[in-house]
This record gives structure tokens, sequence and C-alpha cells, in this order.
């Protein structure tokens, strides 16, 4: 659904920034003194977006504001829902543990995070962990961000969090494969003062 929702996003830009490029280059061009074709909405350099008769013509309808109005709101709600689809986390909440009797058992994604994130902190040299669970609940994924001290060789951070903290939650919530996707970021500190 993410894979879907990316694309879509991604077609809604580029066909809106396209019109509106259109439009705005068209409208540069004429305001320059480029000469409009027969069907363009002004007629020239300086005709105006609106005239007083286009602006009035249908205020005397007692259906033009409610309609108008209408338009408005729904495509505020509409830029309002992409807007949220768009910026909403994909948690995982939950990960289906195969017990082996066909029944299976629900493990909770944010007690794994937390377990998989206190197990990658653990060795010295790493200040911080953060886990995030993301994908489907028979085939889960991590986003690990991993914040090291200085002195910590990354490779090492890797190779711990990798034989140790992703292989005990694989192993504990029965998985077959649990991929991640690991950044590493390193402590900002002051530089040390040398006598």
């Amino acid at each position: 659904m993410r894979a879907v929702l990316r694309i879509v996003n991604r077609v809604l830009i580029g066909v809106v920034g396209l019109a509106l490029l259109a439009l705005g280059g068209s409208v540069l061009a004429v305001g320059l003194g480029a000469n409009p074709p027969a069907w363009w909405i002004h007629d020239g350099r300086h005709d105006v977006l609106l005239s007083d008769a286009e602006r009035t013509r249908w205020e005397g309808h007692g259906w033009w504001w409610p309609t108008v109005l209408g338009a408005l709101a729904v495509l505020v709600l509409l830029a309002l829902w992409w807007l949220a689809a768009v910026l909403r986390r994909r948690r995982l909440g939950e990960v289906l543990v195969d017990t082996g009797d066909s029944e299976g058992a629900l493990l909770r994604g944010r007690a794994l995070e937390g377990v998989l994130a206190n197990e990658a902190a653990e060795p010295d040299g790493v200040a911080h962990a953060h886990a995030h669970l993301t994908g489907r609940r028979t085939a889960p994924q991590a986003r690990v961000q991993l914040l090291l001290e200085p002195h910590v060789d990354p490779s090492w951070a890797l190779h711990h969090l990798t034989t140790r903290a992703l292989t005990h939650a694989r192993d504990s919530a029965a998985l077959t494969a649990l991929p991640a996707e690991v950044r590493l970021k390193a402590v900002k500190h002051r530089a040390e003062r040398v006598s």
C-alpha cells in the first residue's frame, strides 16, 4: 500500500506541477507581449483576470455561493487527507509469531521495537539506539538508528547489531527473516582541548 501511495503522490504532484507551470508560463508570455491564441482566456497584456461582469455574473443566483463553498470545502478536505496520508508514519502494530500449533500468537510491535533498541544500545560506545518496525505483521522490517560515540568503529557496531540484536529479535518472534535498514550517526561533541 505504501508503494501505491508513493506512486499516486508523485503522479499527482507531477500533474499539478506541470499544469501550474504551463498556466504560469503562458500568463507570463502574454504579459511580456506574446500574442495569445484565439481560445485563450485573456485578450492581451492589459486584460484583467476577472472582469466586473464575470465576477458578478452568478451573484444573484441562490445556488452559486453554496456550490463554491462546497467545492472549496471538498478541495480542502482532500488536501488534508492527502497531507495526513503522506505524513503518517506507518508503524507496525503487531507481529504474528508462529507457535507451531497452527494458532499463532500476536506480539506487540512496540514491545519488539523496545527490546531491539535496548539490545542494540547495550555495547559500550553506542550512545542511543532507536528501532522502528514497518511492513506486514507476517513479514516485518526493521529500521534502526544508532547514535555512536566518536571512538567507536562503525563496522563493529553494525556487526554487533546484526549478529546479536537483530538475530535475537528474529529468533524470539520465530521469523524466517528480519530485513533491516540501519542508519549510523555520530554524537556531536566539542573539540577536546590539548595542553
